[in-house]
């Protein structure tokens, strides 16, 4: 009997830990830098390679091998990643098994931003290989994505209706490719999303975005249009050309929100003839079930009285750099936020708690209405069924915890010849650090450099993590 008590902690104790707690090594050696190292502990963990985690792990070889420069890799690990989440058909054994247990048994599903955020990944690996045309193509599947899944959520509002930076991103492919009409029809659309019913995520419009603008405008003559733009911003347009070529910046900083699990107490009270309504009122939220005539089931759901639903929540892993700026040869070029990964990652789960909160409601009233029909039978299955629910009673806590936090930009003019660029990142101690690129400035060029700062802080409340990291 002791020995079964035992065990029976160490699934309990199993069963409460998230998934990032259960990966905690893999996340600790992404903290410190130490990219080969966790790309050789993915591949010798097979429980992340099954079927339920291996859109998991797709995500983070992917990310390893773009941090290790490997563009070519990458886009193979994502690529099986977007093929994977385009067939996903629904295991209906699996569906099942979930509605008796926990949403983990399920194959994971890709959020919505993780979906548009492969397409990133390839959109910057592209560049980096100087396929400007597959690029755009995988900028261009950003928004698309998202239309889809606009669509599909019709009859919800949804934050994350358009993505401003994929259009940003075409456009500057655009101009890598010396459309610049099409570059300013693209840094149009970027600002119409900043405009938008819900705005971007509190995003203030870049400095740079307003310059491209009114610069694309110029260049492609409409006039009318650099009048309405810069009556828009306020400011007066000086045509400034660069004839030895740029950088564009990309800085993708820290590392993006992990998910833990909240709780929420819902009361079973009798609603309209044929309905049950599950009440939270500290929510202030109802959702009712309609069962008809079935007399007998109505008494098993209103049996249940108050029962308790997880549901996942993310925490926040602050980043340690607060700031960003490029210099080249005495002038600074500030770093502007383009895309909030984090912001966007809360809103998105906000808007599918109403969405998916019925269903977990109905999950766990099948779990205790079992419980009970059983307990009536045989007091010691009950019993037992009770202690087997409160352990399957828990959220999916599985995400994609290696995107960043945050991705800031700006475009840095070069000299005639050899440029020595710095950039600079001011910690939340005040304090600098800085690392050098050497660039050619010659007519035409137009570089790309991503660059990635994964210090971060701790998560609140989170053991594992890392803040002072090696920069990749």
């Amino acid at each position: 009997m002791k020995n079964f008590a035992y065990i029976l902690l160490l699934f309990i104790l199993g069963g409460c830990a998230t998934y990032y707690q259960r990966n905690i090594e893999f996340q600790n050696l992404i903290g410190e830098g130490e990219l080969e190292k966790a790309e050789k502990k993915l591949e010798s963990n097979k429980r992340i390679q099954k079927d339920r985690n291996r859109l998991l792990f797709l995500f983070n070889m992917g990310y390893i091998n773009h941090m290790q420069q490997d563009f070519v890799a990458s886009n193979v690990y994502f690529n099986e990643a977007d093929l994977l989440i385009e067939d996903y058909k629904k295991s209906y054994g699996a569906e099942a098994l979930a509605l008796i247990s926990n949403p983990e048994v399920k194959p994971y599903r890709a959020e919505d931003f993780e979906s548009v955020m492969i397409h990133y990944y390839k959109a910057i690996n592209y560049l980096m290989l100087n396929d400007n045309d597959a690029s755009i193509v995988e900028a261009r599947r950003m928004n698309l994505i998202l239309d889809q899944l606009n669509d599909k959520y019709k009859d919800s509002k949804n934050r994350y209706q358009a993505d401003a930076f994929a259009h940003v991103l075409m456009g500057l492919n655009y101009e890598a490719s010396g459309q610049i009409n099409d570059a300013f029809i693209a840094y149009r659309n970027a600002y119409e999303v900043f405009q938008g019913e819900f705005g971007y995520f509190d995003i203030p419009v870049p400095t740079q975005l307003k310059k491209d603008l009114m610069r694309t405008a110029y260049l492609n003559g409409f006039t009318n249009d650099l009048h309405f733009y810069e009556k828009q911003f306020d400011i007066k347009y000086e045509h400034k050309p660069n004839p030895n070529g740029e950088v564009v910046v990309i800085w993708q900083n820290g590392l993006g929100p992990i998910k833990d699990e909240v709780s929420f107490n819902f009361i079973a009270l009798p609603g309209q003839p044929g309905y049950v309504i599950f009440e939270n009122k500290e929510l202030g939220i109802t959702f009712p079930f309609y069962i008809g005539n079935d007399a007998q089931k109505k008494n098993d759901l209103l049996a249940l009285r108050v029962i308790r639903v997880a549901f996942p929540k993310y925490i926040e892993r602050p980043t340690y750099y607060t700031q960003a700026s490029v210099w080249n040869a005495g002038t600074t070029y500030n770093l502007e936020l383009i895309e909030d990964i984090n912001a966007i990652a809360f809103k998105t789960l906000q808007d599918r708690f109403f969405r998916e909160m019925g269903t977990s409601l109905l999950r766990l009233g099948l779990k205790k209405a079992a419980e009970l029909k059983l307990a009536q039978e045989n007091a010691a299955l009950g019993a037992a069924a009770t202690i087997t629910n409160a352990i399957t009673e828990k959220a999916d806590t599985r995400n994609w915890q290696t995107l960043p936090h945050s991705i800031y930009y700006t475009r840095v003019p070069l000299n005639a010849g050899n440029n020595n660029l710095v950039l600079k990142m001011q910690g939340r101690n005040k304090k600098n650090d800085q690392t050098e690129f050497q660039f050619v400035g010659k007519p035409g060029a137009m570089y790309f450099m991503p660059y990635s700062s994964i210090e971060h802080l701790p998560a609140p409340g989170v053991g594992g993590g890392s803040m002072d990291v090696e920069r990749n």
